[in-house]
């Protein structure tokens, strides 16, 4: 049998849920190849980089919050254990002797259990941190460190930290400790490269450390609960959800942290009383590759546009990801792993529901250029904002018909108004004036390849056909307008910056969204997202939510008997 201890590079706990993505081998395996020096170097380089290992989850106030001097302190570890005191009473003595005029700060060790009493009671003039921090926040205080346990001296080489006087060269201990550990993915249950685990673990620091200002949840449908929860869990648990807007302003006023918010339920009311009371407000919506099925069929998404500025669809108010897409820069390994992304997502058909269906015969005559118009929601946010003087699919169906007399344009309707869930479907006899051909059933990627250009007021689905090479028209001003991608009828207030496609998705699927693997309910990569649509059984519906199969049906049974489309 072989044991294993989790080591220096442990996973964060979100809510309780943990998994490993490294594991120390006890005893039973051989030693790895042989590990060169700059790769261990590089190693120690990368995890200080990330501020990772040691003790996950805890507080990371910064020096100046502290209100201390950075990286000038001589640093003493508290080990809170009784066998250690009397070397950590000596540790203590030779700082205080060697200060030499630098401050010198007591604190516990971060690897001490919560809750052990602490050993050394702080002589006058030494500062003591009495709440347990992590690592990094020690660190960041640290010209050196006395009494440090072997893993805080692991850590201080990677930092470059002194510790009990002398710098230590990191390459020898990061070279045994590479060539012992074993990295696995966790989603996905397969090898991973030691720098790859390290990424990881770089991603769910800057989880933690983004779930953790947020105190409540507002707006959120009980069915999206559980989903929601496990967007902003950290180690210390997860957001309480409120249902009283003014009362939530309040309890996060009291609590100095953020207010998540369902966009929908974002109202100007609500914005203007956050800015007074001075509380963050996030705006949650859903990502745009986001279940298989329909979120109006009750299915919680697995990716979410958290938001601290605006929301996406609204070009009224610049969005973080429109800030995103406008000033952030684009190294060539963020750039290739776009591209692959990209090609992942058009390899496997992915779209924002993932909706199954057969592929249509578009009957166009020769020479009449095929126009896609897709349908979308009338009354949505979307729609109402970015949407300017054009406001339902009728009116985008005039305006493109007006523009393109001699087109063949193809309608398909919304997924939510076949399925029967949403207000917007056209009469069959104006459909029959404007349309040449209408399509339903059928998912959206297999119109791809049989059309000219796609024509659409806000709807993702031009952001679809863009990762598909095919020519957009907005006639609204949707997120990934303005970007010199797309032909724009009415053109975004601010936006100019010319971006590649690539750059484009490396905002919109990388850097902005968040996902929540469905399967750990763990933080996860976009294309771990793309691994779980290839698995139905990650996407369960509630038992409470099946009666919206049957309302869906009977609603659009309703509407065809109308002869509505």
């Amino acid at each position: 049998m072989l044991r294993y201890a989790t080591g220096p590079l442990r996973a964060p706990a979100f809510r309780g849920r943990c998994l490993p993505v490294t594991l120390l081998p006890l005893a039973g395996l051989s030693p790895a190849d042989p590990v060169p020096a700059a790769r261990a170097a590089a190693v120690a380089k990368q995890v200080a980089s990330l501020r990772i290992g040691g003790e996950p989850g805890l507080p990371e106030p910064s020096p100046e919050a502290l209100r201390l001097p950075r990286r000038h302190a001589i640093l003493v570890l508290d080990p809170c254990h009784r066998a250690q005191a009397a070397s950590a009473r000596a540790a203590l003595a030779s700082a205080l002797e060697l200060a030499g005029g630098r401050p010198v700060i007591l604190a516990r060790d971060p690897t001490a259990p919560p809750g052990a009493p602490a050993q050394i009671a702080p002589p006058p003039g030494v500062h003591w941190l009495p709440e347990r921090l992590s690592p990094w926040a020690l660190l960041d205080l640290a010209e050196e460190l006395r009494g440090a346990s072997d893993e805080m001296a692991l850590l201080a080489s990677a930092a470059g930290v002194s510790v009990d006087g002398r710098l230590p060269d990191p390459v020898p201990r990061w070279t045994a400790l590479i060539g012992a550990l074993r990295c696995a993915d966790p989603f996905l249950a397969r090898p991973w490269p030691l720098e790859r685990a390290l990424e990881q673990l770089g991603e769910w620091r800057r989880a933690q450390a983004e779930n953790r200002r947020v105190t409540l949840c507002l707006g959120m449908a009980f069915w999206k609960r559980r989903r929601v929860a496990a967007l902003f869990a950290h180690a210390g648990g997860a957001p309480r959800f409120a249902r009283h807007p003014g009362r939530a302003v309040a309890q996060a006023r009291r609590a100095g942290g953020a207010l998540a918010v369902w966009a929908s339920r974002a109202t100007p009311e609500l914005r203007a009383d956050c800015q007074r009371q001075g509380v963050t407000l996030l705006t949650v919506e859903d990502g745009f590759v986001r279940s298989r099925g329909l979120g109006a069929r009750f299915l919680p998404g697995a990716a979410y546009a958290v938001d601290d500025r605006g929301i996406y669809y609204d070009p009224g108010r610049e969005s973080a990801l429109e800030h995103l897409l406008a000033t952030a820069e684009f190294p060539p390994a963020l750039l290739a792993r776009a591209a692959a992304l990209r090609r992942a997502i058009v390899a496997r058909g992915v779209t924002k529901y993932n909706l199954q269906g057969q592929a249509p015969s578009i009957a166009a005559p020769p020479g009449r250029p095929r126009l896609l118009v897709p349908g979308q929601v009338e009354g949505d946010a979307s729609v109402r904002l970015g949407g300017g003087a054009i406001q339902d699919n009728l009116a985008l169906l005039q305006a493109v018909r007006a523009a393109h007399p001699d087109a063949f344009l193809i309608y398909k309707p919304h997924p939510d108004l076949e399925a029967g869930f949403r207000q917007g479907r056209l009469e069959a006899r104006a459909l029959a004036d404007l349309a040449d051909q209408v399509v339903t059933s059928a998912p959206l990627t297999s119109l791809f390849p049989q059309i000219d250009a796609l024509h659409t007021l806000t709807s993702l689905s031009g952001f679809e056909a863009l990762l598909r090479g095919v020519r957009v028209v907005t006639w609204g001003q949707p997120f990934y307008a303005g970007w010199g991608l797309t032909e724009d009828r009415n053109p975004p207030p601010r936006r100019g910056r010319r971006l590649g496609l690539d750059e484009l998705v490396a905002a919109s699927l990388i850097l902005f969204p968040r996902q929540v693997d469905p399967v750990t309910e763990l933080p996860c990569p976009p294309e771990v997202i793309l691994e779980r649509l290839e698995d139905p059984a990650a996407w369960k519906l509630s038992p409470f939510t099946l009666h919206r199969g049957f309302e869906g049906w009977l609603r659009g049974a309703l509407s065809r008997l109308r002869g509505l489309r």
